[in-house]
């Protein structure tokens, strides 16, 4: 995969992050965003495909990125299609530095070493071409003013942006109201992007664990396959 076009997790990251502080806003949820954004980029790429609200590997064979080859390696040794809501749901977190490094290892961010309240180290990036930050919000200021349907990669990123809060951090206030609605709507342009968005926010209101809460409350075991997905949702780290 070449490097002539930024990843929607790239671009989703790019978004959340702060040109004035250097933080990435809505830090919890946005974990949650990169996992789905991986899940679109590997079926744009042709590796994955929705099977219902499941995933499915339809092709192997890696990428060339190593962010996404480790989420296709751990979604081919499923060996069975996964619900997307449950991969999202898994602990996966600490793809937010994951992406931070590999987008400072690129050159699209620098690290910014300071220190909180005199004593803590803190670490703040700054994007170093403002210029892709202001493309990609270009791109969805485009698709929400004019109301023309976006490609399949924005249409995926308003849903994932959508999806994780960050709405209110491009639009705010009273006057982005109409500009979050429409944010919003811009998830029904493509499929794969609103099955993960709605997965992620399933997961955020607690809809992934509940059916396996049920279960054990009335008694009843986890099946195997969701006693091995709590094994194999850790993530590895970037080579």
């Amino acid at each position: 995969m070449g490097r002539s076009r930024r990843t929607i997790p790239e671009e989703l990251l790019l978004l959340a992050l702060d040109p004035t502080t250097g933080t990435t806003a809505q830090p919890q949820s946005l974990d949650l965003g990169l996992a789905g954004a991986q899940l679109v980029e590997l079926a744009l790429a042709g590796r994955i495909a929705p099977d219902g609200d499941r995933i499915a590997v339809v092709m192997p064979r890696p990428t060339g990125d190593p962010t996404l080859d480790s989420a296709l390696e751990l979604l081919r040794r499923r060996g069975s299609p996964v619900r997307a809501v449950h991969w999202i749901g898994g602990p996966r977190l600490g793809l937010r530095q994951i992406y931070l490094a590999h987008l400072e290892r690129c050159g699209m961010v620098h690290a910014v070493a300071g220190q909180m309240c005199g004593v803590l180290p803190t670490t703040r990036y700054q994007a170093t071409d403002t210029a892709i930050s202001r493309d990609i919000r270009a791109r969805l200021d485009s698709a929400i003013r004019t109301g023309v349907p976006p490609d399949p990669r924005t249409a995926a990123l308003a849903a994932l942006a959508h999806a994780v809060g960050l709405g209110k951090h491009l639009y705010p206030g009273n006057e982005g109201r109409s500009s979050r609605s429409r944010l919003r709507d811009l998830i029904r342009h493509d499929p794969m992007g609103g099955l993960v968005a709605h997965a992620v926010m399933d997961v955020q209101n607690g809809v992934a664990v509940q059916p396996r809460r049920n279960q054990q409350a009335a008694g009843v075991p986890l099946q195997p396959q969701a006693q091995a997905h709590r094994g194999s949702m850790a993530h590895t780290s970037v080579h």
